[in-house]
């Protein structure tokens, strides 16, 4: 796993960080005249023409071997993004800037500090395959340890992103669960993984998702409860959606909408980032998550359409559509998380395409039981910048599930509503007085912004952090 502090942060004090140039953050609220005594001539150009989000190159001297001196960068306030700040990685020249925060413009923003350092670890994310990810503009830190809550999402953004950018032919089903354990087993999470027959007697449906493929279905499964935390401590369960590659099986895709089919695990992604969070921040939970990682191929083994399904609860399932696969992946682990009885069960998944049409790509669609529960999360999400918006379980539709031969339909036959129908599908394996929330999320940026590379993405991530948060202390 790469690690953003050791690649891309200097610490203050170190011999590396006296060679630093200074990057001042100010806000249109700063008044610029604070800077202008310690800053050169050339800063007094921008008075008076700050734009949010814009960063602004002072140069040096005439014939100065560094053509950039100084920098400027204009943040905006109104609204706690720490993605903004990727536009120090991405726009400053090669190498170190130390960042020069007004104590005015700290005591209005509040944890200024700590969105700064996150945004810069996300706008300098890079990726390749076979390539040398160079970083050559770094940003210099404050004495002491870096902020823990920015470094651990830090971390986990890289580590979620890596796994969806991963081509399929170099993440399979094993490859996903053992990325997995390499990130939750050193830092003290009990680690299993389950696949053969054991898998098939346990988890009926995602096995026959995988049966397809000549890589067979893995289902990794983690517990960690933090250091204070007691045997009666909240239990928040996650689950995520691993399919590594999804052709839409004998309901195949067409080649445009395999393109980007790598990243069919990013609700798995996203699960196993938000649980390195918490664990590496040692919160005061107990910790389950469950990531069902498969294959959904085509093969003489694959299911068909017509195969009725026999869950682990006990329901069967007709499949009207191969390539309505996640929704099979995750019933059988919504069901095995409640048998745990959960304070919280949390699935995310790149369920469905009707929740792109309706949100667009950088929304993640939320469905909860729980209303309170749903604004929690919600309500995170605004705050740090990273929303999600919700929509309704609308039990009108319930009866376009049913079926004659099955309990449910994997599917419907009507044109409409396929992301509230596949969230009511979930919604039979959840038991009731459980809270859950499922997240129908795009897991990817379909072009480079600020903070946000093209490519795969943690959507959501900030936004599941602090309302667990929010949950813990309520």
């Amino acid at each position: 796993m790469r690690d953003p502090e050791q690649l891309c942060l200097v610490s203050e004090g170190t011999s590396e960080a006296d060679t630093a140039r200074t990057v001042h953050i100010v806000d249109e609220a700063t008044n610029i005249n604070d800077l202008l005594g310690a800053c050169p001539e050339a800063l007094r150009e921008i008075h008076g023409r700050e734009q949010p989000g814009r960063l602004y190159l002072v140069p040096g001297e005439a014939g100065s071997a560094r053509g950039v001196a100084h920098a400027v960068f204009v943040c905006a306030t109104d609204l706690r993004d720490a993605a903004q700040f990727g536009a120090l990685a991405t726009g400053l020249p090669a190498g170190l800037w130390r960042p020069s925060i007004g104590a005015e413009l700290e005591t209005r923003c509040g944890f200024l500090q700590e969105d700064l350092i996150l945004g810069f670890c996300m706008g300098a994310y890079d990726f390749a395959i076979g390539r040398d990810c160079s970083f050559e503009t770094k940003l210099v830190c404050p004495p002491g340890p870096v902020p823990a809550p920015a470094l651990a999402l830090a971390r986990a953004t890289w580590l979620g992103r890596d796994l969806v950018n991963m081509p399929a032919n170099l993440l399979g089903p094993s490859e996903l669960a053992a990325s997995a354990r390499d990130a939750l087993a050193g830092r003290g999470a009990t680690c299993t993984v389950i696949e053969g027959e054991a898998l098939t007697r346990a988890y009926p449906c995602l096995a026959a998702v995988g049966a397809g493929s000549d890589r067979p279905p893995v289902v990794f499964h983690a517990c960690w409860k933090g250091s204070t935390a007691g045997a009666d401590a909240p239990l928040l369960s996650l689950v995520g959606k691993g399919v590594c590659f999804d052709t839409g099986g004998y309901d195949i895709k067409p080649a445009s909408g395999m393109l980007r089919m790598k990243k069919d695990m990013g609700g798995a992604a996203l699960m196993l980032a938000l649980a390195c969070v918490i664990v590496e921040q040692d919160l005061p939970i107990r910790l389950e998550l469950r990531l069902g990682c498969v294959e959904n191929s085509i093969s003489g083994h694959a299911m068909r359409p017509g195969d009725i399904l026999t869950t682990r609860a006990g329901l069967t399932v007709e499949v009207g559509n191969t390539d309505a696969e996640g929704r099979l992946v995750l019933c059988d682990l919504l069901s095995e998380a409640c048998e745990s009885k959960p304070s919280w069960l949390l699935d995310a998944a790149t369920l469905t395409g009707a929740a792109r049409v309706a949100l667009g790509p950088d929304l993640p669609a939320l469905f909860t039981n729980d209303e309170n529960f749903g604004r929690t999360l919600l309500e995170a999400g605004q705050s740090v910048g990273d929303a999600m918006w919700q929509l309704p379980l609308w039990h009108g539709y319930d009866a376009w599930l049913r079926r004659k031969t099955a309990s449910l339909g994997n599917v419907t036959d009507k044109p409409m509503a396929g992301a509230i129908t596949a969230a009511l599908f979930l919604q039979h394996f959840v038991s009731a007085g459980t809270r859950w929330v499922h997240i129908d999320t795009y897991a990817w940026n379909d072009s480079a912004r600020t903070g946000k590379p093209e490519g795969g993405e943690t959507l959501g991530l900030r936004a599941l952090h602090a309302s667990t948060l929010r949950m813990i202390n309520e």
